[in-house]
């Protein structure tokens, strides 16, 4: 399953690669003599991750994309695949040190900026480079694809446009006062052991277990995204356990209003692997009902992304369908 990352070919004109090796030239001198002399092109690890509202995009995105790369993280609070993803990009952030700026947008608060892009779904990633904004994936995708496609962002940034980041002053205090933000991170526990333990109760039949040691990692570390896909495996085999498909199916269908029915229904059409199936019959059902029974129902369809996975083009599919259903 592959992420659905946007190609960066044809973004930008190829023609002024020319100038554009020039101007490379001189940023990556810029670049080398703040870095030796701390002058004021440095800047503290705190801020390589900025909260950007409508009234400062212009200024903290547009135009700072004129020196570095600004990859723009929408997300919301309710949303949990963001709670998963927007960690991920503020660690990479650091590590990057400065080849690109990460700005979160929160979409409850910038409705604007949220229609202005187009964006039917969170999360959502974009760039914007020397003005130019692209999409890069939706969803919360797998660490390796991420960071090929933010590798590819920066080669493009820097052999097209010459922009070869920002320089970080390592020793800047954070805004908080807290250590460097782009210090190595130390590890959060021991869950090596759990995670395996988890794999081993599933592949025994220990659903209960697997669901336990998966909930333990979360418990001390909620974005793990090894756990949060286990978790969700487990609890929907959990689910499905022992039920008579032919009787989940029937109810199904004689009681197209009942979301209890139809939650089960799509449960047993996942792990049968009929995804567009159960995708499809929970969208509807979001359709038809309204208050809690929608909301219970849009939880339990996001749960089946989680199982699915956010990189899978099935998901992303269904996420617009979801969205239109909504709104």
């Amino acid at each position: 399953m592959q992420p659905r990352n946007m190609s960066m070919s044809g973004v930008v004109d190829l023609g002024a690669v020319k100038a554009a090796q020039e101007a490379r030239t001189k940023a990556e001198q810029a670049r080398a003599d703040a870095a030796r002399t701390g002058g004021g092109g440095a800047v503290s690890p705190a801020s390589l991750v900025i909260d950007v509202d409508e009234a400062g995009f212009e200024s903290a995105v547009l135009q700072r994309s004129n020196e570095v790369p600004v990859v723009i993280d929408f997300w919301a609070e309710w949303c949990e695949p963001c709670k998963q993803l927007s960690p991920l990009l503020e660690r990479l952030a650091h590590e990057y040190n400065g080849r690109f700026l990460l700005a979160k947008i929160d979409v409850d608060a910038n409705q604007m900026l949220m229609q202005q892009f187009g964006i039917q779904g969170i999360p959502a990633v974009f760039a914007v480079v020397a003005g130019q904004a692209l999409p890069l994936f939706q969803g919360a995708a797998p660490e390796a694809q991420i960071r090929q496609t933010l590798d590819q962002l920066v080669q493009v940034a820097e052999q097209r446009f010459g922009l070869t980041g920002l320089t970080v002053d390592q020793d800047a205090e954070s805004e908080e006062g807290e250590a460097p933000a782009g210090a190595p991170a130390q590890p959060a526990g021991p869950y090596d052991a759990l995670l395996e333990a988890a794999v081993a109760a599933l592949d025994s039949g220990d659903l209960g277990g697997a669901v336990q040691a998966y909930q333990s990692v979360l418990a001390e570390d909620p974005a793990n995204p090894e756990a949060k896909l286990g978790l969700a495996q487990a609890e929907l085999l959990q689910r499905v356990q022992g039920a008579d498909p032919q009787q989940v199916r029937a109810e199904a269908a004689d009681k197209p209003d009942d979301i209890a029915a139809q939650i089960a229904a799509a449960d047993l059409d996942l792990v049968g692997g009929h995804v567009e199936d159960a995708f499809g019959r929970l969208v509807d059902t979001v359709r038809r009902t309204a208050g809690e029974d929608r909301n219970s129902v849009r939880l339990r369809l996001l749960e089946l992304f989680d199982v699915v996975g956010a990189d899978d083009p099935r998901v992303a599919t269904a996420r617009r369908e979801l969205a239109r259903a909504l709104f």
